[in-house]
Formats: structure tokens, C-alpha cells, sequence
């Protein structure tokens, strides 16, 4: 899993219909001894590649034990299917605002057969009282401080008691201060592993 320069057809990848052109690309990734062949889109975070902080995120954990896992801001889907492909008791929701993003988690999830135990779908079409045992993410930092910790104290809470949520930051986009201020709000989380510039951060739900 190597990052390539950036594709700025990303730009926009946080909105809800990107209005560049629609175009695929293949992505092979190898993850917790699984080989995974997605496809990925322009206007999806990490067209055509596994990006560094994901790579990062994969080589430093192990991944969840059986259970109702989310994927935060999934993009094209690669966190939450890696986990659905490794762990045959995990079932995974994948939510994400980018329409297209949840196309292709969804077309992922049936090209690799855990459709049945993958769903896709955009934040409001997420059952109101759905909780998670763990939650992963590589969260999208660049919408802005404010409106990611919009995100977090909406999506945490749904963790059930004794579940965790995993997330990759990068240092230079306020890792350690995303922590501490995770820590002040009442989810305690400690830094897992710290490579390539990013860290890995655990948040407990008590």
C-alpha cells in the first residue's frame, strides 16, 4: 500500500454529490493477511490508492473481535470491508455524506461477498438507535475543527458501554490536541501508535 500524489478531484469529496465527473479506478490493497481488489471513484477521498494515514492505521492494530463495527466517513468503503473480510463474526455499518462514496462501499461489499454483513449508507439513513462495539475511522479532518467535533459527539455516544473507537490523525493536522480535547469532553483516549506523521488514537467509552 503506497500513497501516489494527490488527486485533486478529491477536493469535494466530503460533499454530498461531488460535481467532477464519475470515473473508477482499481485499488489492491493487502491487509491483515487478506488480499483486498476494491474499486474507488474521483470526487472519494483516496482515489486509486490506499492513503498513507489508512496504511498507517492497518500496520499498527489488529484488527476488531466480533461485533457491530462502524465505519466513520468511509469513503470507498476500504476500512470497514478490510474488517468485514478478517472478521467473519463482525457486522459492519459504513457511513459516509458522499453519495458516491456509499455506491461504491456497497458495489465493494458484493464483489467481495460480505454484502451480508456490510451495509452502506449515508448518516441519515442510520437507524436512530443503532449502537456500536467499536467504531474505526480516519476522520475527515480537513472539514474543519468545528464541524468534526459535531461529528465525534454525534457518532461516539453511539458506542455501548465497554466498546472503543480507533481513529487515525495526522500530527500536523492536530492529532495530539484532538486528543486531548476528546479527553475533556468525557472519552478518555490514549495514542496507540504514532508513524509516518499520523497518529493512532483509542477513545473508551466507560
Amino acid at each position: 500500500m503506497t500513497d501516489q500524489p494527490e488527486d485533486r478531484s478529491e477536493d469535494h469529496y466530503f460533499t454530498a454529490d461531488p460535481s467532477v465527473p464519475f470515473t473508477r479506478a482499481a485499488v489492491a490493497a493487502h491487509v491483515w493477511g487478506h488480499d483486498l481488489e476494491l474499486v474507488s471513484g474521483s470526487g472519494v477521498f483516496a482515489r486509486g490508492r490506499v492513503d498513507v494515514g489508512t496504511a498507517v492505521l492497518f500496520r499498527e492494530t489488529e484488527p476488531p473481535s466480533a461485533g457491530r463495527v462502524l465505519d466513520l466517513g468511509c469513503g470507498y468503503g476500504v476500512i470497514g470491508l478490510a474488517v468485514a473480510v478478517a472478521v467473519p463474526g463482525a457486522e459492519v455499518t459504513a457511513v459516509d455524506v458522499n453519495e458516491r462514496a456509499v455506491l461504491l462501499a456497497g458495489e465493494n461489499a458484493a464483489a467481495l461477498g460480505v454484502a451480508d454483513r456490510f451495509t452502506a449508507l449515508t448518516p441519515d439513513a442510520v437507524a436512530e438507535g443503532a449502537t456500536y462495539d467499536e467504531i474505526w475511522s480516519n476522520p475527515p479532518i480537513r472539514i474543519g475543527k468545528a464541524a468534526l467535533h459535531e461529528l465525534l459527539l454525534t457518532w461516539l455516544p453511539r458506542l455501548a458501554p465497554g466498546g472503543r473507537a480507533v481513529m487515525v490523525v495526522g500530527k500536523n493536522l492536530g492529532a495530539d490536541s484532538l486528543q486531548r480535547w476528546l479527553g475533556e469532553q468525557g472519552w478518555p483516549t490514549e495514542r496507540l501508535a504514532s508513524a509516518k506523521g499520523f497518529r493512532v488514537l483509542e477513545t473508551r467509552r466507560g
